[in-house]
């Protein structure tokens, strides 16, 4: 297990809808990963209908900030059906069963596959998207960005 498994935990949970289960975790997710502090002392000084509303208008579906990370390569088209059927693949060799409830792109799903095995490969072959995706966030001024430099910072450069 990578020495950033809390991180790829807790940075899941932080881009994840931010219900009542999400408030109570805060305090456990600004302890274990002080690298989301940014985000985590925001998100607890923050009223939960306003976080909760400022998540819709960031991560919307429409936008620029979309969390499925084969949409950043194949957008809309028929082709973005074959990447996620291969995340579902790749989840089972290691053990794990994909629910369904979500897309298995979906980049909080993601970030728990890598905190559960270790297997950094689909955040590595991501490392464009996900460059692309902090550089959205960061532009809009969220703080759901720091999340992306937290998690960016930890993945090998080059290839």
């Amino acid at each position: 297990m990578p020495s950033d498994a809390v991180l790829y935990q807790a940075a899941a949970l932080c881009l994840t809808y931010p219900d009542d289960d999400f408030r109570a975790r805060l305090p456990l997710l600004r302890e274990a990963a002080p690298q989301l502090r940014e985000f985590t002392d925001h998100a607890a000084l923050t009223p939960a209908a306003e976080l909760a509303a400022h998540y819709v208008q960031v991560f919307d579906s429409g936008n620029r900030h979309n969390l499925h990370l084969s949409r950043w390569y194949d957008g809309d088209t028929r082709r973005r059906g074959m990447p996620p059927a291969r995340f579902k693949d790749l989840y089972r060799a290691h053990g794990l069963e994909f629910t369904d409830e979500e897309l298995p792109d979906f980049l909080p799903a993601v970030l728990e596959f890598t905190s559960r095995t270790g297997n950094l490969d689909l955040l590595a072959e991501h490392r464009a998207a996900l460059a692309r995706l902090r550089s959205h966030l960061s532009d809009f001024g969220t703080p759901y960005a720091s999340v992306l430099d937290a998690v960016c910072a930890t993945l090998p450069t080059g290839g």
